[in-house]
C-alpha cells in the first residue's frame, strides 16, 4: 500500500514537472443599452442580460472574430487563438469576462485585450440597425487584461496533494482486493479452514541461517533457532502412547522447504540426547547429502536393493550423534522402491532402533510416494510456505494423506516473515480446562514440578497451542 502511494504520488510530481506553465490573463466588458430613459432602464437591463449570454458563447466560437484577433496580434493560427480563450458571464450580472491562456504571460494578455477591443467592436456591429449610426447595446471594456507573474497551471501543492489522496485509496484499494483474492495459508486461522490438524510452529525466514551449516545455526539463540525448539517440544505430545515415533515429512508442493525442515529438526532432537534417524526418501531430488556435507554415493536405494546393510550405511553427524541415511544412488523406480518390502523392513529396523526417525518424504500433489510412505508411519508433518502455499493446495494434499488412511499429526509454517513472527518471538493463545488445572496452592509439589523440566525452555503444555515461533 505504501508503495503503491509513493508512485502515485511521485508520478504526479514528474507530470508536474514536465508540465510546460500556463500563464492566464483577463479583461472584463460591461454590456449595457444605450437608452437613456429612466423608465425604461429595467427593461434594458434584462435586454443587456439576455445579449451577454450569446456574446459569451461566441466568443471561443466565431471563426470571424478569431481571425480579427490575429489580424490584430500580428497574424497567427486563428484555430489556435479559439482554444486559448474563455467567455463566462458573471452570475446576476451583464458583466463579460475573458480569460486568455498561454505559455507566454505577456501574449496571454495580448489575446485577452485583442479579444475584448474586437468583440466590443463586433457588438457594436452586429446591433446597429440597418439605416441607423447607434447601437442600441454598446459591450464597453471596464478592465484591461494586465499581465501574471503566477502561472495558473500546473499548481504542484495541489497535484501532489491528489496524487497522494489517489495513491492512498488506490493503495487500500488494492490491499482490500488482495487480501479478498488472497488464498495463500498465512495464519493458524488459514489452516484451520483447512485442517483440524494443530499448528506446531513457525519458522521464520533467516537467509543467513540457511546459508550455515545447520549444527551451528541451530547452536545460536536465534528466533529462528528457538522455533525448531518449540517444534522439538511440541513433538513431544504426538503419538504419546508410541516410544519409537517414525514420522514422514513432506510438503503439498516443491519448494516449500520440508527437507531443510526435517534436517533441522533431526538436528535439534539429536541434541536432547534422543537416537534420531533422518532418512532420505525424496529419491528424485535429494538434498540431505549436499545439506549436510556427507556422501551422498550410499544410502536409502542401496539399503533397499540389498547391496549394504543399514548400519553400514548410516552416517553421524554432529555433536548429538544424528544418524543420517542419505539417498544413494537416484533409481528409476523411486515409487516401487518406496513400496517395497523392503522399504517396510527397513522401517521396521529403523522403528525398533531409534526413539525418532524423520522421514524426509517427497512432495504430496506431484507424486503418490509421500502419500504412500506417510501410511506406513505413525504420521505426517506437513510443512507450508507462509504466503506461497494455497489453501487449496494443502487442501489436496492432505486429502491425499486421508485416502491412504495416513495421520496428519501437524503443520508447520515455513518461512514466515520476522515481522509476522510476534514482537519478541512468540505469541500464544491459552485454553484452561478448569477440571485439568493443577493445584497452585503456595508450596505444592503439583506446583512446581509443572514449573520444571522443558516447559521453562519454551515447551507447550497439551492445553496450550503455539501460534509463534
Amino acid at each position: 500500500m505504501v508503495t503503491v502511494c509513493l508512485l502515485i504520488t511521485a508520478a504526479a510530481a514528474f507530470v508536474t514537472w514536465q508540465t510546460t506553465p500556463q500563464y492566464a490573463s483577463s479583461a472584463r466588458i460591461f454590456v449595457a443599452t444605450t437608452d437613456a430613459d429612466t423608465s425604461q432602464a429595467f427593461q434594458g437591463g434584462q435586454y443587456a442580460t439576455q445579449r451577454v449570454a450569446s456574446y459569451a458563447d461566441l466568443v471561443p466560437k466565431s471563426r470571424q472574430l478569431a481571425e480579427q484577433v490575429a489580424d490584430a496580434l500580428g497574424g497567427g493560427d486563428a484555430g489556435e487563438l479559439q482554444g486559448e480563450i474563455e467567455a463566462q458571464v458573471v452570475p446576476d450580472t451583464v458583466n463579460l469576462e475573458l480569460v486568455a491562456t498561454d505559455p507566454d504571460p505577456v501574449r496571454a494578455r495580448d489575446i485577452a485585450q485583442a479579444y475584448a477591443e474586437a468583440l466590443s467592436d463586433l457588438v457594436t456591429t452586429l446591433e446597429t440597425p440597418d439605416g441607423q449610426t447607434t447601437a442600441p447595446i454598446r459591450a464597453q471594456i471596464v478592465d484591461n487584461a494586465q499581465v501574471s507573474d503566477s502561472p495558473v497551471s500546473p499548481k504542484p501543492l495541489r497535484n501532489i496533494g491528489l496524487g497522494l489522496v489517489l495513491g492512498l485509496l488506490l493503495g487500500v484499494g488494492l490491499a482490500v482486493v488482495r487480501e479478498l483474492l488472497d488464498n495463500s495459508v498465512t495464519s493458524p486461522e488459514d489452516v484451520a479452514l483447512v485442517s483440524p490438524a494443530p499448528v506446531l510452529a513457525h519458522i521464520t525466514n533467516d537467509a543467513q541461517a540457511v546459508k550455515q551449516q545447520p549444527g551451528d545455526a541451530l547452536a545460536g539463540t536465534s528466533r529462528w533457532a528457538e522455533a525448531f525448539r518449540v517444534l522439538r517440544t511440541n513433538m513431544q505430545y504426538l503419538e504419546v502412547d508410541n516410544d519409537q515415533k517414525v514420522f514422514a515429512v513432506t510438503s503439498s508442493v516443491p519448494g516449500e522447504g520440508k527437507s531443510t525442515t526435517a534436517i533441522n529438526l533431526a538436528i535439534t532432537l539429536a541434541l536432547t540426547n534422543q537416537r534420531v534417524a533422518l532418512v532420505e526418501c525424496d529419491l528424485r531430488r535429494p538434498l540431505i547429502a549436499n545439506r549436510l556435507g556427507i556422501d551422498g554415493a550410499v544410502g536409502t536405494t542401496s539399503v533397499l536393493i540389498g547391496k549394504v546393510s543399514m548400519r553400514e550405511a548410516m552416517q553421524t553427524y554432529g555433536e548429538g550423534g544424528l544418524q543420517v541415511l542419505a539417498c544413494g544412488p537416484i533409481p528409476p523406480n523411486p515409487s516401487e522402491l518406496l513400496q517395497s518390502k523392503a522399504m517396510e523392513s527397513l522401517l521396521a529396523q529403523l522403528r525398533a532402533e531409534f526413539d525418532v526417525v524423520l522421514l524426509d518424504a517427497p512432495p504430496l500433489l506431484p507424486v503418490t510416494d509421500a502419500a504412500l510412505l506417510a501410511a506406513e508411519t505413525d504420521g505426517a508433518l506437513v510443512v507450508v510456505q507462509y504466503g506461497k502455499t494455497t489453501r487449496d493446495q494443502l487442501s489436496h494434499a492432505l486429502e491425499r494423506l486421508e485416502a491412504v488412511d495416513a495421520k496428519t499429526l501437524g503443520i508447520v509454517l515455513n518461512m514466515v516473515p520476522a515481522k509476522r513472527a510476534g514482537g519478541g518471538g512468540y505469541s500464544y493463545t491459552y485454553q484452561y480446562d478448569y477440571a485439568s488445572r493443577p493445584d497452585r496452592k503456595k508450596g505444592s509439589k503439583v506446583a512446581r514440578n509443572a514449573n520444571k523440566g522443558d516447559t521453562a525452555q519454551g515447551a507447550i503444555p497439551l492445553h496450550r497451542t503455539a501460534e509463534g515461533g
